[in-house]
């Protein structure tokens, strides 16, 4: 088997919400950083999960009545950059509220009404990437991690790295690959290695009305195909509430493996 394949994790299946206690899930997100949910049908069901788990906090396009964001085409943001996730196109894989100085930890996204065709979840965990860059593009590596060799956001957005360590030996991962990322020149010849690394490492997750995922934003990666349909999701974002805690940031790097070449996969 190749390395490659070995760090890819099969998408976790879904359960139904109300089945999962705040220790699972807490456990669930120390281990892999990700969960899968259903049976989350009603937008108040969405809200009420995301207050057992999260302080939701509100942003730019979230409803000041509960802090969730409706996510559907809105047909007038197609040439808006930042304002991609309001259209039918496909989104490059990217931490979410990455040009801000502290992204969100936690991000809940549920399927209120699925896409005609298309319209895929795309989730790929940093520590795979990490993994596999360390095989095999250490030099790409190193220089993503140094600090200040990204920018993420408009003229207000942060300075950052894609690769950042932390405490007891982690890694937090921030990335995002549309036009409001500027990268060091220094960078810029490593960015085909990295996105080559977290397509071979990419899980799709198909989403029917009421499925939905909670997954860990200091470490996996989360992306859509394009679709055409009335798709409308809904999402919270926030930081976890003292019963999910301890949390650690981001992901403990996998051991190193001597260098081999990564197999393509389908896509």
């Amino acid at each position: 088997m190749s390395h490659a394949h070995a760090l890819r994790a099969p998408a976790p299946p879904f359960q139904p919400a109300t089945t999962l206690s705040v220790n699972d899930l807490a456990e669930r997100l120390r281990e892999t950083g990700l969960v899968s949910v259903d049976r989350l049908v009603l937008r108040s069901s969405v809200t009420a999960f995301a207050d057992r788990i999260m302080r939701v906090t509100a942003h730019r396009d979230s409803d000041a009545r509960d802090g969730l964001t409706t996510i559907y085409d809105t047909r007038r943001d197609t040439q808006q950059a930042g304002y991609g996730g309001f259209t039918s196109s496909e989104l490059a894989p990217h931490t979410e509220r990455s040009g801000i100085p502290r992204p969100p930890r936690l991000m809940l996204l549920v399927c209120a009404y699925p896409a005609a065709t298309g319209g895929e979840c795309l989730l790929t965990d940093g520590r795979a990437v990490h993994a596999d860059l360390a095989a095999h593009h250490p030099d790409a590596l190193d220089l993503l991690s140094t600090r200040h060799t990204a920018f993420f956001g408009g003229g207000d957005g942060h300075a950052s790295q894609v690769f950042t360590p932390r405490a007891e030996g982690r890694v937090s991962l921030r990335l995002r690959l549309d036009a409001l990322a500027r990268w060091s020149p220094l960078v810029e010849p490593h960015l085909p290695a990295l996105r080559a690394a977290i397509q071979r490492h990419q899980l799709t997750l198909p989403l029917q009305a009421g499925q939905g995922y909670l997954l860990d934003n200091s470490r996996w990666l989360h992306a859509r195909t394009s679709y055409t349909g009335d798709r409308l999701m809904w999402r919270a974002l926030g930081e976890p509430l003292p019963q999910l805690t301890p949390l650690p940031t981001g992901f403990r790097p996998a051991p190193r493996t001597p260098d081999r070449a990564p197999e393509e996969t389908a896509s």
